[in-house]
């Protein structure tokens, strides 16, 4: 993947690569699900991302092979009776269907061990499926032991088992060690079954791109690309308008309610949650913020760790910081900041205005270019604004400050002590106009600006 950390940790849609395996196998219902990591340093990372997870952790000590690395689980898996699967951590599009009919068909043929198979239209490199024209059983080959006829072949092994139990483990001590490789190969178990007179089964998936392995960038889009496509036909189906699904990106972690339309350009991301009748406008991104029932969202607007009650109005071009709540029916207009604030019921900034670490109450009117001064240098302060203030445009509200209930506070005002309920603050320089001096300031200003250059 050309990274320093493990392919495994790369995100695909809010969720690390290795929590979709993990979590399908959760789904199924799996007695014990073990992860296992090819070094100490991995198995750390691995354990962190899913933390929370009904999972258990082994190491295996390098590259040596997936046949090293299942042997790790062998004190792990109790259930001497029962049936193992193992498949890759790199496989999110895997889906549970598939898997559900790899284990009906291992169960109804009452097989040794059952493999996952896929079409591929150039299987160039892979080990092809010999199936047995008179029976279910199965063998395999590698493309270099292959005949010519058999490298015509696209049925290929995707590297996804179901294996019995009481077979797995001792099938697994006699896989001698692959030609030209120092590890052990997996794929290696049909052969030791099939010396055993144990028929191998095979199902296969129709679409390969299900089972794909992501060793590369390239394939790392191609499987968040289908995964989208899954999101979005997911969320059409409970009643979501996405007006162009190609260009809205939502984490497999985001919930939207019904009757919400969402515009081209949309970014969701996270755990955030969209309630039922919003609008998403153009170009929006959110990340971890709750909106209530009928949101409005313009244009380009940003919405990071914040909560939104209903009937808000944010935007165009609006920037809601981590820490911001927006109680109902409250707006916060084109080209405004706010940052781990309150705006109360019904409360408005409508434009050109920072509200950082404050608190507004219920139906407040901030004018235009209005900031709250939060930051002396040293420490962040606190604006309080109680219900129904005034603020004109152009005014400076220097925190630690409090505004009563009712008052008003003249626009080009620079607030610095408190101001009581239903008082007029006025916190202007006074204005001073020289009559007659424009044109002797204009005289000036043309005496002493330097000669233009002569013009060709």
């Amino acid at each position: 993947m050309g990274a320093e950390h493990s392919k495994l940790l790369h995100p695909v849609l809010g969720r690390p690569m290795i929590y979709y395996p993990v979590n399908l196998c959760l789904r199924l219902g799996a007695h014990g699900v073990f992860v296992v990591a090819g070094t100490e340093l991995e198995a750390v990372a691995v354990k962190e991302a899913l933390a929370g997870q009904a999972v258990q952790f082994l190491e295996h000590g390098g590259p040596n092979g997936m046949v090293h690395a299942v042997l790790q689980a062998e004190a792990m898996v109790t259930d001497v009776g029962g049936t193992v699967l193992i498949f890759s951590g790199d496989t999110p599009p895997l889906r549970e269907k598939t898997i559900r009919a790899l284990l009906d068909t291992h169960h109804t043929v009452g097989a040794v061990a059952t493999v996952v198979t896929a079409p591929l239209p150039e299987p160039n490199g892979r080990v092809r499926i010999l199936r047995d024209m008179v029976g279910p059983s199965t063998c395999i080959v590698d493309e270099i032991e292959a005949t010519p006829r058999e490298r015509q072949i696209t049925e290929v092994n995707t590297g996804c088992y179901c294996i019995a139990r009481p077979l797995l483990f001792g099938a697994l001590r006699e896989i001698a060690r692959s030609p030209g490789r120092e590890e052990f190969s997996l794929r290696q178990l049909v052969e030791v079954f099939t010396k055993w007179g144990m028929p191998v089964h095979a199902v296969a998936v129709a679409d390969p791109i299900e089972v794909m392995g992501i060793n590369t960038p390239a394939e790392l889009a191609q499987a968040t690309a289908i995964l989208r496509q899954r999101i979005h036909e997911r969320l059409m189906s409970n009643g979501v308008t996405l007006l162009d699904p190609t260009t809205t990106y939502i984490d497999a972690t985001v919930q939207v309610g019904s009757d919400t339309v969402i515009y081209p350009g949309v970014t969701l991301e996270g755990t955030t949650t969209i309630g039922s009748g919003c609008i998403l406008y153009p170009h929006c991104r959110l990340r971890d913020s709750q909106l209530g029932d009928g949101v409005t969202v313009l244009d380009g607007s940003v919405i990071l760790q914040s909560d939104v009650a209903a009937d808000c109005v944010i935007g165009p071009y609006a920037h809601l910081r981590p820490g911001s709540r927006l109680q109902r029916k409250a707006k916060v207009g084109n080209f405004c900041e706010v940052k781990k604030a309150v705006i109360g019921e019904g409360s408005k900034v409508p434009h050109l205005s920072y509200i950082g670490d404050a608190t507004l109450g219920a139906k407040v009117n901030i004018g235009a270019g209005t900031i709250t001064c939060n930051f002396d240098g040293f420490a962040k302060h606190q604006t309080l604004i109680e219900d129904d203030v005034f603020v004109g445009s152009n005014t400076n509200l220097v925190a630690p400050v409090n505004v009563g209930k009712g008052a008003i506070i003249a626009a080009g005002s620079t607030i610095t002590d408190r101001v009581p309920p239903d008082a007029v603050a006025f916190g202007r320089a006074p204005q001073v106009t020289k009559e007659g001096r424009a044109t002797a300031t204009r005289q000036k200003r043309q005496a002493m600006a330097p000669p233009k250059a002569d013009e060709d």
